[in-house]
């Protein structure tokens, strides 16, 4: 069935202090957009009628056909289960498309919110015409999404691309990861990370950095040389055209991004990083209601 701007679509992206929902036509031009609490405590049933309410106000004439929604946690391969959401209450092997197909009578697809920021990325933002890319978010936590192909990747059951999880200090000292894991990327390199190594903000960090603080550089040098560690192996595994990065922290890039790119310099092999690029993510904050959409789209067109 072919798209035209009368099969619309809604991206969802559902976080644990606001819900954001995005009314799409079919070329992602972006018709309405709603911004609304997640109720607490945000269990399944609560957050259900909030965006089944919230959906009436983005959506009063029923003009959308299909709804994408970003949980934060992994949904499984054929997008129908929430399987976690990290920060909200009782969220195990939640049957959130079922519920909200239900409730609307639209199709609906689910996907981690750091793969819609990825997939929203690839098809507006950053990586617009690119075909195989990482998406890494720095922020709260680090997540990643990844591109092959043109094509979103979560593996055999749907937890593909927890790329903040990767191993990158093997000592028995490394500070201990929600994971399991010990000394993985995001110990080194989410907002709790900072404050554990600094004291700061890194809106802080990055304002002092702009005022040529020298320990502000230097804590920025260290940070994008972690990064780059981290990075090197994801290369060497995917040979991406680009690695974007978004989040909240990527309002410093400039101060780290050159310290990335030195480790991967040294680290990967020219024929594994031909034509590389790292490029700062577009989108922002819309990214995930964007990649939403973006599925939502796909999944309108395999009905």
């Amino acid at each position: 069935m072919k798209l035209t701007d009368r099969n619309q679509v809604l991206g969802i992206d559902l976080g644990g202090t606001a819900i954001k929902l995005g009314r799409f036509k079919a070329d992602g031009v972006c018709l309405q957009s709603l911004t609304v609490p997640t109720p607490q405590p945000a269990t399944p049933e609560a957050v259900l009628a909030a965006i089944v309410a919230a959906i009436a106000q983005v959506d009063p004439n029923h003009e959308s056909r299909a709804i994408g929604v970003g949980t934060p946690g992994p949904a499984d391969a054929n997008g129908r289960i929430a399987r976690v959401a990290i920060n909200l209450a009782g969220w195990q092997e939640v049957p959130l498309a079922d519920w909200l197909e239900a409730k609307t009578g639209r199709i609906t697809v689910l996907a981690n919110d750091a793969n819609c920021a990825g997939v929203g990325e690839a098809w507006l933002g950053a990586g617009q015409g690119l075909r195989d890319l990482i998406l890494l978010t720095l922020g709260t936590g680090v997540g990643g999404a990844i591109i092959i192909n043109g094509s979103l990747f979560v593996g055999r059951d749907g937890s593909a691309g927890e790329l903040g999880l990767i191993a990158l200090n093997p000592t028995d000292d490394a500070p201990l990861c929600n994971s399991g894991n010990r000394g993985s990327l995001e110990q080194y390199a989410a907002i709790a990370a900072i404050r554990r190594r600094t004291g700061l903000e890194p809106d802080q960090l990055g304002k002092l950095a702009q005022a040529g603080e020298p320990n502000a550089l230097e804590f920025w040098r260290l940070y994008g040389r972690d990064l780059g560690i981290g990075l090197s192996s994801l290369i060497y595994v995917l040979t991406p055209e680009a690695i974007v990065i978004g989040g909240g922290i990527s309002a410093s890039a400039e101060f780290f991004f050159p310290a990335i790119w030195s480790e991967i310099d040294q680290r990967v092999l020219p024929s594994s990083r031909q034509g590389l690029q790292l490029l700062p993510a577009k989108l922002g904050n819309q990214a995930g209601i964007v990649g939403a959409a973006k599925l939502a789209l796909e999944r309108r067109q395999l009905d």
